[in-house]
């Protein structure tokens, strides 16, 4: 085999090994932190989720957030070992996770999407079209 066609099908594996690799980590988009504005804009308007490390609906929820989670304002409230609830939590008479608290003091409990927080907020979600 010529020196090029080596070179070119080394390329496409590459390249055949690399769109796998992205379709088995779940959305590129939202690990690259595609969601940093919006997620910046629910803090700057005082928008909390309240979670506990345990639970699996608070994972989906952080996941859906990729990258930009940590811009988030995430209140924890489990004691290590599952040993019961911080303080604040008891004190906010947080019952069920996540629960989201928004700026107006109304709260929803259990996963939103990311259309549904900026519905509620008027943040804007960014467009993933390229």
């Amino acid at each position: 085999m010529k020196t090029s066609t080596k070179v070119f099908v080394s390329v496409v594996l590459l390249a055949v090994v690399a769109l796998i690799g992205f379709r088995m980590t779940g959305n590129v988009a939202a690990d690259s932190g595609i969601y940093d504005e919006f997620a910046q804009c629910l803090t700057d308007k005082d928008v909390k989720m309240y979670g506990a490390y345990w639970c699996p609906h608070c994972q989906e929820q952080k996941k859906l957030f990729g990258g930009s989670w940590d811009k988030v304002d995430y209140v924890e409230c489990s004691l290590p070992n599952r040993a019961g609830q911080t303080q604040i939590c008891i004190r906010e008479k947080i019952n069920s996770y996540p629960t989201w608290e928004f700026s107006d003091g109304s709260r929803v409990s259990g996963k939103l999407g990311l259309q549904d927080l900026s519905l509620k907020t008027g943040c804007a979600l960014p467009s993933l079209e390229s």
